[in-house]
């Protein structure tokens, strides 16, 4: 009776686990089509109901949204682990973000930590949302892992709270929809898109991280850097390089000298548990190191900005789609070497499931890894937080390529002192230097590389009575939102002998998050990398130099002592707004040039009816009216800005504002610097249009249009292939039949024969161009007396551009002067540091300076302009002119060669474009 019992007992909890089992729909029936499935895409319409599903019938998981995207969807993550652990989710992110920042916590604590708590591993999809592979590998792998009761997914469940993040839902609806809208599989395609797949930014969404303007970008930044902190964050990208399947980590050489090294070589631990499950599973082609592109230099992408908090921050880069194709015989990469020690073989035919596979094996590597090591993750990013409090609270010199070449320099200076008069170098003994190069002695390393002078900072101050604080407190924000630790003055104090005003902000670098830090306020210092000695420069990995305070126009002072003083700390998060004020002025108010947030006020008030001038400074001067003083005042509140008044009206010469037709240049598909700039338009208030080419080359511009702006990649200067200058699009992509009505007056490209004849007619007619990057290429198609400066002369006479053995300036920032009494440049500093990415610099003919034709704006004064990052030959920079404006008939071309609107970090050079726009 007993044995009937147990068996009847047993059944019923059979018949239990199999109706939990059934409740668990899958893929396919949700979807009509299984993950991985050649020719068929889900939308996210689609996912979101499968997730919303899984969340009723599922007790491992638990749906959250954590913000909404550009389009106004849900952005989702889910929290997937056991269901005892769902239940001390707020214990187990409590741990996570205490041993992340190591404050107050001590040894014995975090090693009770490390055995309570569980890691957090962070695995999203979907960014670029062209890469399919990285939004249906997370359905799938959700799928498994809610639904698989394996030993090793019961581990993973016991061990790990995992975050599954949507990183794109408005690019998987456009892109799904774009690929499924033919019937026939056959035709299904997905070149061609309309438009970009993030609403302003496209595939740039990924590099907006350390700034976060966008919303996506700050809802997964929340949770990063200040909800959670994960330990592990895996982001899936595509494509692998031709000839393998993936790329992935470890990553090339240079990583960024401020990363603790328990980063760098977490990520090497993590890796090689990645390779060696696929090599396991009999899945090839895994390629690391130098067999790809992919380094850990840069910050402000998705993965790469978590790298500076002190997690490891993983990307792969695989191939595959709905549509099958092959992998290409790449005769070098058969050969089993440590970038590539398991290569795949050419295949005829790979699958989209063979894609997905590999990321679900990829997806489970990772999670039993964090599983297996839970404790010694939650305990190295303690020890790296309290790494770097320790190298915050002391004296600290950050070795860099410019100070470690110091120390050569110095050396071979004295050798030369004391060489005798044979020319030979005596030899030193064991501290000395071997005559074929070897040893320095180390007090080279005392007495040159850790000049006191030269340390790390203790902290930076951002002093409140600077020209534009409101931009300064977006730049405080910055940090605020990667999880910063910020602390603001509550009185006047004074630091190192100069006194500072209340409201000023602090950042100390005794912080567990300091490589953030430090990467935000000093110059980055990329290393001289070329493929052989006297051989062209290997490209970095995006930019080589970003430092936001510069590119932001930041006024800070690097503080070297340890100091204190009436400072408050903010709440990690916490968002900061400074205090407006508005004067009392019978006559009116004027705002400064200088402040960036006066042109939202400005376009307010003019959209309102309200005058505004501008006096001979550039100062914005408001009539009183009940108007301008409601409008003025509800600025001031809403933005934080000092809005001062006169007495009377200002004397001088006040010129009229008034608002211009603005026509910003776009293609189909989407331009991403377009896009960027459009963006900036509509946070700044500005009305405008978006122009293309059709309506340039088929219409009477000057009757529609005061302005057009034309961003980089929009014209480039006169070549043999000048008959077409907007090559994105040209000869590749949808033929007009097959793209739908309302995108065909999108499609086309500016012309030499079609275009560039309008563009001088409306300038000639009273219009002003803008152009910024290569599209200052106009001026060459215009005649204008102007020549590219980054030239050398050739033995017949003539003249080539340098090539990149002795010029090459990737993504960098450099120092300009500023003709700051010019109208164009109204507000701007006299230095300015400006982003140039081996852009445009001109020499100008004198007789066009002398007669007025030309003026200059922006110039580079001498021959080391390098702020932060990389600028090999820069010497030939000098004299050189980076900005200009001229005439052209009645009206005028602007020229910037600088990239002025850069992924809208650049805020230090906002007004180049502002000011032309009334």
């Amino acid at each position: 009776m007993r044995n009937l019992l147990n068996r009847l007992f047993l059944g019923i909890l059979f018949l239990a686990v199999q109706t939990a089992w059934a409740q668990i729909p899958t893929p396919k029936e949700h979807f009509g089509f299984g993950i991985g499935d050649d020719y068929q895409l889900a939308t996210f319409t689609q996912t979101e109901a499968y997730w919303k599903k899984l969340a009723a019938v599922s007790d491992r998981l638990k749906l959250t949204v954590i913000g909404k995207t550009a389009e106004n969807r849900d952005q989702y993550m889910l929290i997937v682990s056991s269901p005892e652990n769902l239940k001390k989710l707020d214990r187990y992110k409590e741990i996570s973000t205490k041993m992340a920042r190591a404050e107050g916590v001590t040894e014995e604590q975090a090693r009770a930590m490390a055995v309570e708590g569980k890691s957090i591993v962070w695995i999203d999809g979907g960014l670029h949302a062209t890469e399919v592979v990285g939004i249906h590998q997370l359905i799938e792998t959700i799928y498994n892992v809610v639904s698989r009761n394996d030993q090793e997914t019961k581990r993973i469940l016991d061990k790990v709270v995992i975050l599954f993040t949507h990183a794109n839902p408005d690019g998987q609806e456009l892109v799904s929809n774009w690929y499924m809208r033919e019937k026939d599989p056959a035709k299904r395609k997905n070149d061609g898109l309309p438009r970009l797949y993030q609403k302003y930014i496209g595939h740039d969404n990924n590099r907006d991280f350390f700034i976060q303007n966008q919303v996506e970008s700050r809802n997964m930044g929340n949770q990063l850097f200040v909800e959670w902190i994960p330990q592990i964050m895996y982001n899936h990208h595509q494509r692998g390089p031709a000839g393998s399947v993936l790329a992935g980590p470890p990553y090339r050489d240079p990583f960024n000298y401020v990363f603790d090294p328990m980063m760098v070589t977490g990520i090497d631990a993590v890796g090689a548990a990645m390779y060696t499950r696929l090599n396991a599973e009999n899945k090839p082609g895994f390629t690391r190191l130098t067999g790809s592109s992919f380094s850990t230099w840069y910050n402000g992408g998705l993965r790469t900005t978590t790298h500076f908090h002190n997690m490891i921050g993983i990307l792969t880069e695989i191939i595959g789609g709905p549509t099958p194709e092959t992998v290409p015989l790449v005769p070098e990469r058969l050969i089993p070497n440590n970038n590539t020690p398991f290569p795949v073989t050419p295949q005829k035919t790979w699958h989209f499931k063979q894609s997905i596979d590999y990321s679900v094996s990829l997806n489970y590597s990772i999670l039993d890894y964090a599983a297996r090591n839970s404790d010694h993750l939650l305990y190295n990013i303690y020890l790296m937080g309290n790494n770097s409090i320790k190298r915050g609270s002391g004296d600290y010199w950050t070795p860099t390529p410019k100070r470690v070449e110091e120390i050569n320099v110095a050396y071979k200076a004295d050798q030369a002192k004391t060489r005798p008069r044979g020319g030979e170098t005596p030899g030193s003994g064991a501290t000395g230097m071997f005559r074929g190069g070897g040893e320095i002695p180390s007090k080279y390393y005392n007495d040159v590389f850790e000049l006191p002078a030269k340390r790390d900072p203790r902290g930076y101050i951002i002093p409140s009575d600077q020209s534009d604080f409101p931009t300064a407190v977006k730049f405080i924000n910055a940090l605020v939102r990667t999880g910063i630790q910020i602390e603001k003055s509550t009185a006047v104090f004074t630091v190192a002998g100069k006194s500072y005003p209340a409201g000023s902000y602090i950042v100390k670098t005794a912080q567990a998050f300091r490589p953030h830090i430090m990467d935000m306020f000093e110059p980055q210092d990329y290393p001289n990398d070329f493929q052989y000695p006297g051989g062209p420069p290997v490209r970095p990995y995006d930019a080589a130099g970003w430092t936001l305070a510069f590119q932001m126009g930041i006024k800070f002072d690097r503080i070297l002592e340890a100091f204190d003083g009436p400072f408050e700390k903010m709440p990690y998060g916490q968002l900061q707004l400074p205090v407006g004020k508005v004067a009392s002025g019978s006559a009116g108010y004027v705002i400064k040039a200088s402040v960036n947030d006066a042109f939202v006020a400005v376009n307010d008030l003019l959209k309102a009816g309200a005058e505004v001038y501008r006096l001979a400074d550039g100062t914005f001067y408001i009539p009183q009216s009940a108007k301008s003083k409601s409008i003025v005042e509800k600025t001031s509140k809403e933005l934080g800005m000092q809005i001062g008044a006169v007495g009377k009206k200002p004397g001088g010469t006040l010129q009229k504002v008034a608002p211009l037709r603005v026509a910003l240049w776009d293609t189909y598909g989407g331009s991403m610097p377009s896009g960027w700039v459009r963006w900036m338009l509509e946070q700044y208030h500005f009305p405008f249009s978006l122009i293309y080419a059709k309506e340039i080359d088929a219409s009477d511009l000057k009757s529609k249009y005061d302005v057009i702006v034309f961003v980089t990649r929009a014209i480039s200067a006169p070549s043999s292939r000048d008959s077409v200058m907007n090559a994105m699009f040209a000869g590749r992509g949808p033929k007009e039949e097959e793209v739908p009505e309302e995108f065909r007056s999108t499609m086309g490209s500016i012309t030499a024969a079609k275009s560039i004849p309008q563009l001088k007619k409306f300038m000639e007619a009273g219009g002003k161009i803008l152009t910024i990057g290569s599209s200052t290429g106009l001026a060459y198609h215009l005649g204008l007396p102007v020549r590219n400066a980054i030239t050398e002369v050739k033995k017949d006479g003539g003249s080539e551009p340098l090539q990149g053995e002795k010029f090459f300036i990737p993504g960098s920032l450099l120092s300009v002067s500023v003709d700051t009494a010019a109208r164009a440049s109204w507000g701007m500093s006299p230095k300015t540091d400006v982003y140039f990415d081996n852009s445009p610099v001109f020499t100008v003919s004198p007789d066009a300076i002398a007669n007025g034709t030309i003026k200059p704006l922006a110039w580079f004064p001498n021959a080391s302009p390098l702020r932060s990052g990389w600028a090999w030959g820069q010497a030939y920079l000098q004299g050189g002119v980076a900005a200009f404006e001229a005439n052209v008939g009645k009206g005028k071309l602007y020229a910037f060669g600088p990239e002025i609107t850069f992924r809208s970090q650049s805020h230090g050079t906002f007004k180049w474009l502002f000011n032309q726009l009334y």
